[in-house]
């Protein structure tokens, strides 16, 4: 593969270090060195422009960076901009009231599924061990409800294969069709076990005009008390899900048919 132009490759060095930071909390000058595989000057050098503009920042107690606050900043803005997020937000509000559970929005990013939105109860935050926003598709009930209405997605998560989270967690291909093909027969899907021992969650597409999945929302909760009766926590998602379909697929107030 050709390498791009000196200017280019700089701006993908700096990127590549950003995506260093979705594992680890903080690095230092080393740690970054060695994953870009870069000299530490070019890694210090990387480091510091990115600190200049806010878009990381050095702890001062030991040297080491990580994610400044600038970041926060466009990252809310995007979040604010999503016309998918801002038309969700009343109908995942209702959600969590009538559920009493976690409530996420997720759409899908490659093979990963991407939490737009999650609101929180106690009990829901109690079942989820470790929260972040990027899950691989085939480990969530969101991604798995995305996956059975979105072959694109589906292929992708094919070829990235099915890390194993936990024993429960599907991790072959055959399992995984058949597990969408049941999801689209029950209309919704649910996930026991499959990322966190104790976490449940059940999930619904979000559908365009065509059928295909744009999103998914999802209830998250224990096992224990989630996983055992999911019909009716299935019923409230999947009315969630349709009305928000409803929402998305209705012309703009003012917009031109095309």
């Amino acid at each position: 593969m050709t390498e791009p132009p000196g200017g280019l490759k700089s701006v993908a060095h700096a990127l590549d270090l950003l995506d260093c930071f979705l594992e680890d909390e903080e690095l230092g000058v080393t740690d970054v060195a060695r994953r870009l595989g870069v000299a530490k000057s070019t890694a210090h050098r990387l480091l510091t422009t990115l600190a200049s503009r806010g878009l990381i920042e050095q702890n001062p107690a030991n040297g080491r960076y990580r994610l400044g606050l600038h970041l926060f900043e466009l990252g809310h803005l995007a979040l604010e901009r999503i016309e998918l997020r801002r038309r969700s937000k009343a109908l995942l509000e209702q959600l969590r009231e009538v559920s009493g559970w976690t409530v996420h929005l997720s759409i899908r990013q490659g093979a990963d599924s991407l939490f737009l939105e999650r609101l929180v109860t106690l009990r829901g935050m109690q079942a989820m061990e470790r929260y972040r926003r990027r899950w691989p598709l085939h480990a969530t009930s969101s991604g798995k409800a995305i996956c059975a209405y979105d072959p694109e997605g589906l292929q992708a998560r094919i070829d990235a294969g099915f890390p194993a989270f936990t024993p429960h967690t599907i991790t072959n291909e055959r399992a995984f069709r058949t597990e969408l093909d049941r999801i689209r027969r029950l209309g919704y899907a649910t996930s026991r076990g499959d990322l966190m021992p104790d976490l449940a969650s059940v999930a619904a597409p979000v559908l365009d005009s065509h059928g295909l999945a744009v999103a998914a929302i999802s209830i998250t909760g224990s096992s224990s008390e989630l996983g055992e009766h999911p019909d009716r926590q299935a019923r409230l998602v999947q009315s969630a899900a349709k009305r928000l379909s409803t929402l998305m697929t209705q012309r703009a107030p003012g917009a031109t048919p095309t």
